[in-house]
């Protein structure tokens, strides 16, 4: 057997982190300071403390390596202290850290890369305490950044303790004739080209040579064993066929097994995949006698269910496998262990990125391998699929020591909605426009606001261009003025923003009339607050009504259409008080004298 010094020196380690560059478990630190052609050495103690921070960070998420002397975009540049403060900063990891919360550091070693120096540290994924520098600050790995957190977030329940370490036990009985070399070779190579079966265990920290043998991690027999069931009786993901919307036990059975797929992690991911794929979808016979295969889920999304559940499931729980639930209106995938304490649903419901890993080194094995994305993406994923197919979101629980995520085959869109939109097929909407178009059923009048929070807009121009595309296509108009919309907002003490401004119609549908519109704005408004005016001068002025009704209290609007080709006004008004008693009192005045204009006569009515 190959002699262990030689199996991955440390120069060779590297060469791979230049290559693969940083990482959730790889950072690159610099030592030196100032402009590009005036480098010099940093505080030695603002070394240290970053060292400290980093690792600590690592220390309590995933694990990771720390080479120090290398700049961020991969090029070494040494250390350029003498030996005695070099000695310092390999020290630091001790000495920089809070001493009740020692880090479990793998290696601190100095490495001679060329001509320079480069500092090399590594730290396993902590499960005994929160780890803090020595100025008590806790900090934690998310992705590429060493982020402060509250040390209560990170506090292990100790129920989960067993789950979250047991992938990283080493297995006595196991060598490496226990596991696939081919495919472990594979992955070798999409790591580094030419890395051998060997160092690619070693440096994935799967495997550590001790008493003369190469020692294996339980990780290692979950991702690479021959015979997976040697080593845990339920690697395995069963897929049920639940005829209905709820499972029924006894006479009434409903649950049939489509299929059953046991292996290895890299086995699951393929085979559970190719057993799951046919069921995605449904053929049914369409009214003009043609078979059509309609799409349930979105293939992605599912995909990212299974992967979910493969990488974080809870493989101390040997009793059980992971389970998919295909119902008449919903699959579920139920995978062993429930949600770690210290994420909750909210948290990834609100598609926060929160990432907690349970198995560290198969989810570690298995983003090198890029079988995964950034950690703690999957779920946001899932989430982005199923909306940009028009879906209802996924729903995530936690339960009865379970993990369940929940794809419903439901459209965002109700029936009715759904016959409406119908109207507007012919055009290829978008899914925003789709969604502004909805908000318009029955004539009703959409704010901006709700545009913006339906669509989840945040930029203006977006807006400005998705509403402009849709007046283009004659489907939607502006019923309301900004000028009026200003004016309302104003009266209400609101926002300009929550005042209904825009009507949809159908193609081909004429667009609303100047009264249909005048209609509309009258619509929105406090009805119990507006008059309606009739029998006006054709050459009568706002302020002309306006000055006639001020003694009754603040006149808010008023809303006198007018003849485009002439100017003048089309006979008639609707004029909005600020409250509904000084309506009441113009209408009883009403009721005892006459009010001119301009030597008219008018007749006043109550809004309708």
């Amino acid at each position: 057997m190959t002699d262990p010094s030689d199996i991955l020196k440390l120069r060779e380690r590297v060469d791979i982190a230049l290559e693969l560059g940083e990482s959730h478990y790889r950072e690159f630190k610099s030592a030196l300071e100032g402009k590009m052609d005036d480098k010099r050495p940093r505080d030695l103690r603002e070394v240290c403390q970053d060292i400290a921070k980093t690792l600590v960070a690592f220390a309590n998420a995933d694990g990771g390596e720390l080479f120090v002397g290398i700049e961020d975009d991969g090029q070494p540049s040494g250390l350029h202290y003498k030996d005695d403060k070099v000695k310092m900063l390999l020290e630091s990891p001790k000495s920089y850290v809070m001493a009740d919360t020692p880090l479990p550091l793998r290696k601190a070693h100095l490495i001679q890369y060329n001509d320079l120096k480069i500092a090399f540290f590594a730290v396993d994924k902590g499960v005994q305490v929160v780890h803090l520098t020595v100025k008590g600050e806790c900090f934690q790995r998310k992705d590429r950044e060493s982020v402060p957190t509250a040390s209560e977030k990170i506090r292990f329940a100790r129920e989960e303790e067993t789950s979250r370490e047991y992938d990283r036990h080493f297995v006595e009985l196991a060598n490496i004739n226990d596991l696939d070399m081919d495919l472990l070779q594979r992955v070798a190579s999409v790591i580094t080209r030419g890395m051998s079966a060997e160092k690619c265990l070693q440096y994935l920290d799967l495997a550590e040579y001790g008493n003369g043998r190469l020692n294996l991690r339980r990780a290692t027999l979950l991702l690479f064993a021959k015979n997976i069931n040697k080593w845990h009786p339920r690697s395995q993901v069963r897929i049920l066929k639940v005829k209905g919307s709820e499972e029924r036990y006894g006479q009434d059975f409903n649950v049939e097994e489509l299929a059953t797929v046991s292996g290895n992690v890299f086995e699951l991911a393929l085979h559970a995949w190719d057993a799951l794929r046919p069921y995605l979808t449904e053929t049914r016979l369409s009214q003009d006698a043609v078979f059509k295969t309609q799409i349930l889920y979105p293939e992605l999304a599912c995909r990212e269910a299974l992967i979910n559940a493969i990488t974080h499931r809870d493989y101390s729980v040997e009793g059980r496998g992971i389970e998919i639930r295909i119902f008449d209106d919903r699959l579920e995938v139920l995978s062993p262990g429930s949600l770690l304490s210290s994420i909750t649903i909210q948290d990834l419901e609100e598609l926060r990125g929160v990432h907690q890993s349970r198995n560290t080194y198969l989810g570690r094995t298995l983003r090198e391998y890029g079988f995964i994305r950034e950690l703690g993406e999957g779920i946001r994923r899932m989430f982005d699929l199923m909306n940009q197919n028009e879906l209802v979101p996924p729903k995530i629980a936690s339960q009865s020591k379970s993990f369940v995520v929940t794809l419903f085959h439901k459209h965002q869109y109700s029936r009715e909605e759904k016959i409406w939109l119908e109207h507007f097929k012919e055009l290829n909407l978008t899914r925003d426009q789709k969604i502004i178009l909805r908000l318009g059923i029955h004539g009703r009048l959409i704010s901006p606001q709700q545009i913006f929070d339906n669509v989840g807009i945040v930029d203006t121009e977006q807006y400005r261009q998705l509403l402009q595309s849709l007046m283009d296509l004659g489907v939607l108009h502006s019923v309301v003025s900004r000028v009026q919309a200003q004016n309302k907002a104003k009266s209400m003490k609101t926002s300009v923003k929550n005042i209904a401004r825009f009507v949809v119609t159908a193609p081909g549908q004429a667009p609303p009339s100047y009264e249909d519109r005048y209609s509309a704005v009258i619509s929105h408004l406090r009805q119990d607050c507006t008059i309606y005016i009739k029998n006006i001068p054709f050459n009568a002025q706002e302020t002309d009504l306006t000055s006639l009704f001020e003694p009754f209290g603040q006149v808010v609007n008023v809303r006198l259409p007018r003849i485009k080709q002439t100017k003048h006004n089309k006979g008639f008004a609707f004029l909005e008080m600020n409250k509904s008693q000084q309506v009441q009192k113009i209408l009883a005045q009403s009721q005892q004298q006459a009010f001119f204009v301009l030597g008219q006569k008018l007749e006043i009515l109550p809004h309708r």
